[in-house]
């Protein structure tokens, strides 16, 4: 199995008496994720135990989805799986258009300003709300957090791992 796994969601409950689980997606492609037939996997928070699955059935509830999946035909099969991780391999992910990126993508790029200076790597990304904050590594100092909007990230070159920023008054 791949090393690489990705979020696309948390199990937060069953849901009927026939194994349907409750799910917070966690991806931008939940239509994509959830189809019927997507080879997910089960990921223990803590032990990091491995099921592999298959979606049977999805529906859209409310901000939350509910799947059925092939493996389990009812709530004792899959009641101790509430609040695991639903992960999808790297092998499944989608190619993207020109000038999309996945968020794991963005780890380890360096932030320069337009002007060229270096400001150092991007080691995390937050979501907190209205936008993504990108969590700067500096070699010197303090964090940087950049603000996921267009009047500071400029350029994203996610092949030569470097992002392009205007530092906006009031960031360093």
């Amino acid at each position: 199995m791949n090393d690489r796994l990705f979020n696309v969601g948390k199990i937060v409950n069953t849901h009927g008496i026939r194994g349907e689980l409750k799910i917070v997606p966690l991806t931008d492609f939940p239509e994509e994720r959830f189809v019927k037939g997507s080879k997910l996997l089960f990921v223990h928070p803590e032990q990091g135990t491995q099921v592999p699955v298959v979606v049977e059935s999805a529906r859209e509830h409310k901000n939350l989805f509910y799947l059925k999946f092939r493996e389990f035909g009812n709530i004792n099969d899959v009641e101790k799986y509430k609040g695991w991780q639903l992960k999808v391999e790297k092998q499944y992910l989608s190619e993207l258009e020109g000038d999309e990126f996945y968020l794991h993508e963005i780890i380890g790029c360096r932030a320069v300003t337009e002007e060229g200076e270096e400001l150092g790597t991007i080691t995390e990304v937050l979501s907190p709300g209205a936008n993504d904050v990108w969590v700067v590594e500096r070699p010197k100092g303090k964090q940087l957090l950049l603000p996921y909007i267009d009047d500071v990230i400029l350029d994203v070159d996610v092949e030569n791992k470097v992002v392009k920023v205007h530092l906006m008054e009031g960031l360093l």
